[in-house]
């Protein structure tokens, strides 16, 4: 059971948090995570970053800055629950189209919920899909974006390459991921927070703490910023960077399809 992190290499492949698992078997156990907390995705995000997601979410969405005009299209990878879509929505006056996609259907329900109950629904739209074999022509999309979802899905450089591809030149691309912390001190006190806390949480709220330790053990095997960058250059993007939000608890990446 390692707890060392994957590199640029890969290995997420067959990590479902600490333990390793068949390449075949990785996928349907992550989709089983997600259908278990579907109805609580916020609230797992809350539990996770202490309720700071909602404005890394914020910045994501500003670093973006959508245009107000129409014609302008995002998509959003394992966007299921519509958190992202509808901030990008909004921010570009109700005049961008996001297509919201996801592997999990349970997370797409509550997307579709949520766009209807504001009145959005015409500027979404949901598909149930693998961020591994997106079904777009290339170059269908001026922005991708994706949060909290890239290190759970299993072949991680296949996704990123899926992005170039549908990407239009000129697009960009952003990711949101828990990252490596790089603060002395907070990074102990983080740890503590994630094995000892968030999964009695869970259990105590939600009835199951498994789905909580998964997520809390995924955030740890995945690769450190430097790492995904060198992912996201090997995947054919350029002027890659990447802001560290909160002592590096989170990291927003950037890339561009020149």
């Amino acid at each position: 059971m390692s707890q060392e992190r994957t590199t640029a290499s890969g290995g997420m492949e067959t990590a479902f948090g600490f333990r390793q698992v068949s390449e075949a078997e990785k996928q349907s156990l992550v989709n089983g995570v997600f259908h278990r907390v579907a109805e609580r995705y916020d609230l797992m995000n809350d539990l996770m970053s202490g309720g700071l997601h909602r404005v890394w979410k914020d910045a994501m969405v500003t670093w973006l800055a959508p245009p107000r005009r129409a014609g302008y299209r995002v998509l959003d990878v394992a966007g299921g629950t519509g958190d992202i879509a509808l901030r990008i929505v909004e921010a570009s006056a109700r005049q961008a189209h996001v297509t919201v996609l996801d592997i999990n259907g349970s997370m797409l329900a509550v997307g579709r919920e949520r766009a209807d109950r504001r009145g959005l629904g015409a500027n979404l739209d949901f598909v149930e899909a693998n961020a591994e074999a997106l079904p777009f022509p290339a170059g269908s999309f001026d922005a991708y974006t994706i949060a909290f979802g890239i290190r759970n899905v299993p072949h991680i450089a296949t996704a990123l390459s899926e992005a170039f591809r549908v990407l239009r030149p000129g697009g960009r691309f952003l990711c949101l991921e828990f990252s490596e912390v790089s603060m002395p001190v907070l990074d102990r006190v983080y740890d503590a927070w994630s094995f000892n806390v968030i999964p009695r949480i869970g259990k105590a709220v939600a009835g199951d703490e498994e789905p909580y330790r998964y997520l809390v053990e995924s955030i740890r095997k995945f690769p450190n910023q430097e790492n995904f960058a060198a992912m996201l250059r090997e995947a054919g993007f350029s002027r890659v960077t990447w802001r560290d939000y909160s002592g590096g608890i989170a990291a927003l990446h950037s890339g561009w399809k020149i």
